[in-house]
């Protein structure tokens, strides 16, 4: 069915710094730190030009371009039209004439998650604070996947002073919406609403690990918990680091005297010589609107940065690079396969590429003939180049079927692939069931569109990612490789006692127009994480006369990361691929080895692996080489 509305209002009233208006921060002569005001309050009539269609530039990604629900798609068409009069009627802020359409919208058709959110939002509006939470508690209960629910849920018991159910409720809507940065920034505020002071620094210092351009406001609550827990020295900090990552801010002045009445208190506290409380107004700072920005950018642009970016991912590494983009993340996975190498010998082998400590490089690969898995190899099969010369010694080989497997499946729940979804999810949804099938095998699921949702977490119930995947409805643009690269990071940083197998399945067209990271990165990401990244191209390609850029984004990231690319003839051909991308995965190997003259200089290593079987010459896919890192020995015995 085809809503001429927004299937899902996106509905969270506040947006996220709009908490810091207007609020007052003292100094008391105990050293704890107050709010003097509360933010519903201080902010008065202002919150309007945060609801929905105001195109606030603070607002929240999932408030603006948030997944639909699946039960949505079920309304009937008098649901429908009843549901868009009341969300026009709620753009126009005739609340009055907007709760009556919502209301007898989701008397046809109760289960009408949007119209609930919008009912909330009326009601929120109209003060009338516990229908609204009622109304955002029944979109939670119909879907709790939906992070848009949770969020306005949220902000309700913030608005009702419910500081500690306001905190769970976020935390909620941030554990299924992990990239979304503003959503750190709120769960933070509540936090420290709650005066759960050891959570605000804990989400903070999770930010601020990661790119958070628009989110630097976390250090403002850092800065305050610490001070309410009567550290200045770590207040500065936070304060100094908030101006450093935000110099050009609206409020950049008024944070500047914030972090020098900090220096000034710490310096009376040193002469036991305390004077009262200093109050500051501050502001959160503006920042470009995404929205509006993405709509100024057309499809063909967006073509060409794609291909950019497939064309910068396609360039061989230089000797050196070690210095790049990528650099930072590496030693941090060389830091993490450096703790693996304190395990027993069994335990090491499904490390990353290159372990330090032995100057040993462990490569997965997969052998077909003539596309059909080949499992049953013995090292004598293979020849291996590293660097061009042969190994000085093979140290262990192995069918990876062996091995438990973490798998990872990232599903593309945009707009554009609405017309072929269902066939998607079936598809999908048996691949995981048959799959995962070993008593020890844990999987989970992402849904990506213009944000990233983590559907189902690590599991072993199969059952339970098997019916994730139903919990998805498609609709607008595509974060693809911020969904791949956080899928990549899941699977390497989830603690393993013993070997595993890490592999990441994409199903997609390949188009991205709202990731904040590149392919490039993406990539590094896999390879940092020992991903093998295996992607199957939902487009239907008897209709393509040439190769789409989407796909061959696809091929570059399966190919670089060791997975390799499938291409289904045609949507309803899903089936068949997934099954025999099955089989590919059971048939994977792991060959370690010692490189022969080799140095730690942070030179890029080709890999070349070849293998024959009865004569007959078998295509390889593994990935294509590893950085020589020149890791300190206070590194390798972390």
């Amino acid at each position: 069915m085809c809503h001429p509305f927004p299937r899902l209002a996106l509905l969270a009233v506040f947006s996220f710094p709009c908490f810091a208006i207007g609020q007052d921060l003292n100094f008391t002569p105990n050293g704890s730190h107050t709010l003097g005001m509360s933010w519903a309050d201080s902010t008065g009539m202002e919150f309007e030009s945060f609801l929905i269609g105001s195109r606030d530039p603070r607002a929240s990604e999932i408030q603006t371009l948030g997944p639909a629900s699946r039960l949505d798609l079920k309304a009937p068409g008098k649901a429908t039209r009843e549901y868009g009069l009341g969300y026009v009627l709620l753009l126009k802020k005739d609340l009055d004439a907007a709760t009556l359409h919502l209301k007898k919208s989701i008397e046809i058709y109760p289960n009408y998650v949007s119209a609930h959110n919008a009912l909330g939002t009326a009601y929120l509006m109209r003060a009338e604070n516990e229908e609204a939470k009622s109304e955002f508690a029944q979109a939670v209960m119909l879907d709790d996947h939906l992070p848009n629910s949770h969020l306005n849920l949220g902000l309700t018991h913030l608005a009702l002073k419910e500081y500690p159910q306001a905190e769970e409720s976020l935390r909620a809507a941030a554990s299924i919406a992990p990239l979304d940065l503003k959503l750190q920034v709120a769960l933070t505020y509540a936090e420290y609403k709650n005066k759960d002071y050891s959570a605000v620094l804990a989400t903070s210092r999770h930010v601020h690990e990661k790119p958070h351009q628009g989110a630097a406001a976390v250090h403002l609550y850092a800065a305050a918990a610490w001070q309410a827990q009567g550290h200045l020295s770590e207040a500065h900090s936070e304060m100094d680091t908030l101006l450093k990552e935000d110099p050009h801010s609206q409020s950049a002045a008024i944070y500047g005297q914030f972090l020098a009445q900090i220096e000034a208190e710490q310096a009376r506290r040193a002469e036991n010589a305390l004077h009262p409380a200093t109050v500051f107004a501050l502001q959160t700072p503006r920042e470009p609107n995404p929205e509006e920005l993405a709509r100024r950018r057309q499809y063909a642009r967006q073509q060409d940065e794609e291909a950019r970016q497939v064309a910068e991912a396609e360039t061989a590494p230089e000797p050196g690079c070690m210095e790049c983009d990528s650099a930072p993340s590496t030693e941090i996975s060389n830091a993490r396969s450096a703790e693996a190498r304190s395990e027993p010998t069994a335990s090491r082998e499904s490390a990353a590429t290159f372990r330090i400590s032995a100057d040993e490089v462990s490569v997965f690969f997969t052998a077909t003939d003539h596309g059909k898995p080949v499992t049953d190899l013995a090292i004598s099969d293979l020849r291996i180049l590293d660097d061009r010369l042969s190994p000085s010694a093979i140290l262990g080989f192995r069918n990876e079927s062996q091995l438990p497997l973490r798998l990872g499946l990232v599903i593309d729940i945009s707009g554009s692939v609405e017309k072929r979804f269902s066939f998607e999810q079936k598809a999908a949804s048996r691949f995981l069931r048959e799959v995962a099938d070993g008593e020890d095998d844990l999987a989970f699921v992402l849904g990506v569109s213009n944000s990233v949702l983590v559907v189902q977490d690590f599991t072993a119930d199969r059952a339970l990612t098997s019916r994730a995947v139903y919990q998805l409805a498609p609709m607008g643009g595509t974060a693809l490789w911020d969904a791949v690269a956080l899928a990549a990071d899941k699977l390497a940083d989830r603690p393993e006692t013993q070997p595993v197998a890490r592999i990441l399945v994409v199903i997609s067209d390949g188009e991205d127009n709202s990731s904040s990271m590149t392919l490039k990165q993406a990539i590094a990401s896999a390879q940092r994480g020992e991903v093998a990244v295996y992607t199957v191209d939902s487009r239907n390609t008897l209709l393509q006369d040439t190769e789409t850029v989407g796909h061959h984004a696809l091929k570059v990231l399966s190919e670089l990361t060791g997975g390799a690319a499938f291409k289904p003839d045609s949507i309803g051909d899903l089936g068949r691929i997934l099954v025999e991308l099955q089989k590919v995965i059971r048939g994977r190997y792991m060959v370690s080895y010692r490189p022969a003259s080799f140095q730690r200089d942070g030179r890029y290593r080709t890999i070349d692996l070849a293998a024959k079987k009865h004569d007959r010459k078998l295509k390889v896919v593994a990935r294509k080489g590893y950085y020589a890192s020149a890791a300190t020995s206070n590194l390798a015995n972390r």
